[in-house]
């Protein structure tokens, strides 16, 4: 992903809440199938990171990209942006430039 793209999503990112938290319990195989099915819906999703969590977000980011084949955009705080192209032609949302 280039610069201009990666750009290009956090613009897209900033208006999004959040889809999904992580709390204490951490990531599960439920919670990867879910944010599977997100990102092949939306292709750009928000997840917030609980106070209660002990995980590093930056850490939890990089988990969930590479269980989903997802690319992490930013992590901010306790805001992860992870984006995948959906994987069939005609749901596809968003045209990187």
């Amino acid at each position: 992903m280039t610069t201009k793209q990666r750009a290009y999503l956090k613009g897209l990112a900033m208006n999004l809440d959040p889809v999904f938290q992580i709390g204490k319990g951490g990531l599960t195989t439920e919670y990867f199938d879910s944010v599977e099915e997100a990102l092949e819906a939306r292709e750009l999703i928000k997840i917030s990171v609980l106070k209660n969590c002990m995980e590093d977000p930056k850490e939890l980011a990089f988990t969930i990209a590479s269980h989903t084949d997802a690319e992490v955009v930013q992590v901010i705080g306790k805001k992860l942006v992870l984006y995948r192209e959906a994987r069939q032609p005609e749901k596809r949302k968003i045209v990187l430039p």
